[in-house]
């Protein structure tokens, strides 16, 4: 047997270890032969030949602040040198700070008083979410959207789309109804954008007409539905910007008929669109927020939920209710409370704004040049390119993973360097490549992360 605390592991025994004694039940080998870094700064993942990587996915989208933040890293050794460990029955002082943090910046956003409850992770904070709106409604159904991600255990499986995530788990009694979304691109009734006057609102408005419709009882005013959840911007189902008044015209929708409205900005969370949250864009008032990964950028697995105060006061929502031994702990509480800081302290709007679009005309540009790019789109620094047949619009997944996994070859030059690009797909057909860059990308960079795209683009396409 090796003695593994005398030396670093090799490749190949990482991966004979890998091959040994490592569940493939996670997603590590979707890959064939998953690539092996060795360190990370900025923008940047460095394998063992130190060769940089441009990271354009960021540990899907949890460390929008980059990686090694030194102002997030020193919080959390301050945080080891002096309390690091904490029963989560006692109070202390950042996880307070960092709660009212997250209230006081919603309240002046939407102008509602709530409280924010921790746990660990976004899919446990989904799972909290489902709690609370059972807890407060006495009901368990939920609407949610097709192509819409919020987890995979048990209980938020309910209420993501892919039925793979369910296929080998048995019944899922509480599954939700699933509404399409508003992907114009490829539009689930074939309608336009542009004249179609939110088609896919009024369709799913026809479904309260009639208790016959199997929602909703006119004559009591009830819905068998209670809560919506939606990502504003779906993450895994390709990063979709919908248009600007669909959620307005939604939420009219969910409003007439009492039901909740649950944003997940678990992904989209922490100016990855440019605003603290992406619903913010679509001047519509949550009832519920869900929010991880970017809290901690990535040094602590803490998540949470805020919601109304009607919803979660003490009366209503007791000590108890849900509890995790690891939610609200100090290292992650001292992250958060770092990571809020940040955004406090620095005007991320107009400038995630700016490179927003200074990444969105690049990739327009790209578009432009190759047939094979049916669609780029994009809000603040979230943003996509949809790989296509020839025809600019059936969907290609070959060509998306191979451009993926040729970026990761290590084998790209520019200015004279050898490099390579970390990239990450998504999409109801897995040919979208998501763009999920630091939010503090330099100009510099991104004008790099557009000719290293073209260079993949060029290796493939004619």
């Amino acid at each position: 047997m090796q003695d593994l605390k005398q030396k670093t592991l090799t490749e190949h025994e990482i991966r004979e270890f890998d091959n040994k004694y490592c569940s493939w039940g996670d997603t590590t080998h979707y890959s064939k032969n998953p690539k092996i870094f060795s360190n990370c700064e900025g923008t940047f993942m460095f394998d063992n030949n130190d060769t940089p990587y441009l990271d354009l996915q960021m540990w899907y989208a949890s460390c929008n602040l980059g990686y090694k933040n030194p102002k997030i890293s020193n919080a959390v050794i301050d945080c080891i040198n002096s309390m690091p460990q904490i029963a989560s029955r006692f109070l202390f002082e950042n996880k307070v700070l960092l709660a009212s943090k997250i209230a006081r910046a919603n309240e002046k956003r939407f102008n509602i008083k709530g409280r924010v409850h921790f746990n660990v992770g976004g899919a446990q904070a989904v799972e909290d979410a489902l709690k609370l709106v059972r807890n407060y409604t006495g009901k368990n159904l939920l609407f949610a959207f097709m192509g819409g991600y919020h987890g995979r255990t048990i209980g938020t499986s309910c209420v993501t789309s892919s039925y793979r995530y369910r296929e080998y788990f048995g019944h899922f009694g509480d599954r939700a109804h699933f509404v399409p979304f508003p992907y114009c691109f490829r539009c689930h009734y074939g309608k336009k954008c542009e004249d179609c006057n939110f088609y896919c609102v009024k369709q799913f408005e026809k479904n309260f007409e009639s208790e016959y419709k199997s929602f909703y009882d006119p004559s009591t005013g009830k819905s068998e539905y209670v809560a919506f959840i939606a990502e504003p911007l779906q993450g895994t189902g390709g990063y979709i910007v919908p248009p600007m008044g669909y959620f307005k015209e939604l939420k009219r929708v969910l409003d007439k008929f009492g039901i909740l409205f649950i944003a997940d900005e678990i992904q989209m969370g922490f100016y990855r669109t440019g605003k603290l949250w992406s619903i913010e864009h679509f001047g519509v008032q949550p009832d519920v927020i869900t929010f991880g990964k970017s809290l901690t950028n990535g040094l602590n697995p803490l998540g949470g939920l805020w919601a109304r105060e009607e919803m979660i006061n003490p009366d209503i929502w007791p000590a108890g209710r849900t509890h995790s031994t690891y939610s609200s702990n100090p290292i992650g509480c001292a992250a958060g409370c770092a990571v809020m800081n940040t955004f406090e302290e620095h005007n991320f709007e107009e400038e995630i704004k700016e490179k927003g679009r200074r990444f969105l005309e690049g990739l327009k540009c790209l578009k432009s040049r190759y047939r094979q790019i049916g669609n780029v789109d994009g809000l603040g620094l979230a943003l996509r390119i949809e790989c296509t047949k020839e025809d600019g619009f059936t969907p290609d997944k070959e060509l998306c993973d191979n451009i993926i996994e040729e970026g990761l070859k290590g084998n790209l030059e520019y200015k004279g360097q050898k490099c390579g690009l970390v990239l990450n797909n998504g999409g109801y057909f897995k040919n979208v490549i998501t763009l999920v860059p630091p939010v503090t990308i330099k100009n510099a960079e991104i004008d790099m992360a557009i000719e290293l795209l073209d260079k993949l683009f060029m290796r493939f396409c004619k």
